[in-house]
């Protein structure tokens, strides 16, 4: 079902969810450069945050493809789901091994599980946009 006209994200929200984005993915990079760990741990979280950021994406634009009857294959969406909680697993033991205090385990899933959601809104918005742009330009040629 596409999308209506008015249905277009506002500025506000395209706005807090870049930010919120932003700042998730920054700060847990931040983190990982200040961080007092070998670069084959930092390493491994920088490849969970860009796996689980792909992981989000993926997963969100396969359940949007499903609500607009676009074909989604029932294995790919799978993977998309099965990609998401290995990352969050993976991310999971990870801390949970790490020789770090609770304080730096809990900042690192915070700003993890952040841009997570934030990747996801962005995804939405980006989609949205283009969405009503196209139902925009169809109603100004029919209108012509």
């Amino acid at each position: 079902m596409p999308i209506a006209q008015s249905q277009r994200p506002t500025s506000a929200f395209i706005g807090a969810s870049w930010a919120a984005l932003l700042v998730g993915a920054v700060t847990y990079l931040v983190g990982l450069w200040n961080a007092q760990m070998q670069l084959n741990e930092k390493g491994y979280y920088f490849t969970l945050l860009m796996y689980g950021l792909f992981a989000a994406v993926s997963l969100q634009k396969s359940v949007r493809d499903k609500l607009e009857g676009i074909k989604v294959t029932g294995i790919y969406f799978s993977l998309c789901w099965l990609s998401l909680g290995i990352a969050l697993a993976l991310l999971a033991v990870g801390l949970w091994n790490a020789n770090l205090s609770a304080s730096e385990k809990g900042f690192y899933a915070m700003s993890f599980v952040l841009s997570l959601f934030a990747a996801v809104a962005v995804q939405k918005n980006v989609r949205d946009v283009a969405l009503s742009s196209k139902v925009e330009l169809s109603d100004t040629v029919i209108g012509a």
